[in-house]
């Protein structure tokens, strides 16, 4: 009996999930020449997870979990820690637009390439199934 197949983390037939730009916009800093100025990452956040992970798609939203509980701004906190980790940039770089009292989220990050952010979400959540906290591996016959 083969290994079982793992969840398409996209919520597709299982095509290429690699493509994660209709899950963010890129804003220009106005230079002409210019590259992106900001990305602007939307989120659904799942609180009072077990563990903090970039878990895959909800919509048109990458999901995240975070252990912290949506009291006093700790799970928005907790997003913007973990997004800054997944980016690879200072958590000064990670803003909140939108969405501070709801599970779905809009938030800004400077200084990373759109490309390179694609790679690190498809990494991140590679790394939550490993760990167990991923998307479920489901039993395909």
């Amino acid at each position: 009996m083969s290994d079982p197949d793992p969840v398409p983390r996209d919520g597709s037939d299982g095509s290429d999930s690699s493509d994660w730009s209709d899950c963010f916009t890129i804003e220009s800093d106005g230079s002409p020449g210019a590259g992106p100025g900001a990305v602007v990452l939307r989120v659904h956040v799942q609180p009072r997870a077990g563990r903090a992970a970039v878990v895959g798609r909800h919509g048109d939203a990458l999901k995240i979990r975070v252990a912290a509980p949506p009291i006093d701004d700790r799970a928005n906190a907790a997003v913007l820690a973990l997004v800054a980790a997944t980016a690879g940039v200072t958590p000064r770089a990670v803003t909140l637009v939108s969405g501070g009292r709801s599970r779905s989220k809009r938030v800004r990050i400077t200084g990373v390439d759109p490309g390179y952010l694609s790679a690190a979400i498809d990494a991140a959540i590679d790394a939550a199934i490993d760990a167990g906290v991923g998307p479920r591996r489901s039993a395909r016959p």
